[in-house]
């Protein structure tokens, strides 16, 4: 068990969105203990805030998108998982733009953004939920599933017909230094003969060899290399912490995903909290009152406070 955490101070970075092309600037905020993650804009003279939630997912190609009566933050995934990674659990998120910055295409610039702001441990619990049975979806031969474990793993499997890739394998340990030395800085890819295709739909305005491993028939466009052996996998497992973090609260569980994406991601945040009976929480006493699970409701964390942490 640990107490929540919330960054020490305001910090901000720029950058272009990868699918939009356009510039944004982003700045993170203290909050205080149990707001969650939240994002905040000020559009057209108010300030509209979104939790990091699944009950706030919208439906997107390529990336993962909350949004509310009009107003959406998209590619969400990789500041999400830089903050399931390094434990960061209560953080207002405001953006200029309707994209999060792509920065190298990894969670590395937001792990940096995230140290150099401090991480601050607050004085109450985080609750954690604990997978007691198995919950699985699928889409043909794409799996996710989690199984209950003693400590948080992920298992992830994926294959593609390209030589620098074919069938590969990842053991994720859940720990910090394992998120910010063997995950964080694995990069978005893609595949040259998509990216017109891409354009044509109106995404990927932003991809650059500075952000994205750009995979010709046999071979890598970027100069520099891939900065792993199996940096695809790891990629895919840095999207999946991402898209978990929508469930609001850490989980404790063994995650096997095979060939899955962003959409199976989100169905299975979707599919846990349809199914309490197949977890509990632990630590459930940290939470006000008004959020406790009962008759019939999941505790999938709204925000409660909006203030900045004092």
């Amino acid at each position: 068990m640990r107490n929540q955490h919330t960054v020490g101070q305001d910090i901000s970075c720029e950058g272009v969105g990868l699918h939009s092309g356009q510039p944004a600037r982003l700045t993170l905020r203290p909050a205080s203990p149990d707001t969650g993650v939240v994002f905040l804009r000020h559009h057209d003279g108010q300030t509209v805030w979104v939790g990091a939630s699944v009950r706030n997912l919208l439906p997107t190609q390529l990336c993962t998108a909350i949004g509310l009566n009009g107003t959406q933050f998209k590619t969400i995934e990789h500041i999400l998982s830089a903050f399931t990674g390094l434990e960061v659990d209560n953080v207002l998120v405001e953006l200029d733009a309707d994209e999060v910055p792509v920065m190298d295409g990894s969670a590395g610039d937001f792990v940096q953004l995230i140290r150099r702001a401090g991480v601050v441990a607050q004085d109450r619990p985080q609750p954690i939920l604990k997978i007691t049975q198995a919950i699985e979806v699928a889409d043909g031969d794409r799996t996710v599933r989690i199984e209950p474990s003693p400590t948080p793993r992920i298992t992830y499997s994926i294959h593609y017909e390209h030589p620098l890739i074919r069938s590969q394998r990842y053991v994720y340990d859940g720990s910090i230094s394992s998120f910010e030395n063997d995950i964080a800085r694995a990069r978005t890819f893609g595949f040259l003969n998509e990216v017109e295709a891409l354009w044509a739909r109106g995404l990927g305005k932003g991809g650059s060899l500075e952000n994205t491993v750009v995979l010709t028939d046999d071979d890598i466009l970027n100069e520099s290399g891939l900065r792993f052996e199996d940096e695809f996998v790891r990629h895919k497992v840095l999207d999946l912490l991402g898209d978990l973090a929508l469930l609001g609260v850490p989980i404790l569980g063994h995650l096997i995903a095979e060939r899955s994406g962003h959409a199976l991601h989100t169905k299975l945040v979707e599919s846990i909290l349809a199914q309490p009976h197949k977890w509990e929480l632990l630590n459930a006493e940290a939470l006000p009152a008004t959020s406790r699970p009962h008759a019939g409701l999941t505790p999938l964390l709204q925000p409660r406070s909006i203030p900045l942490e004092a």
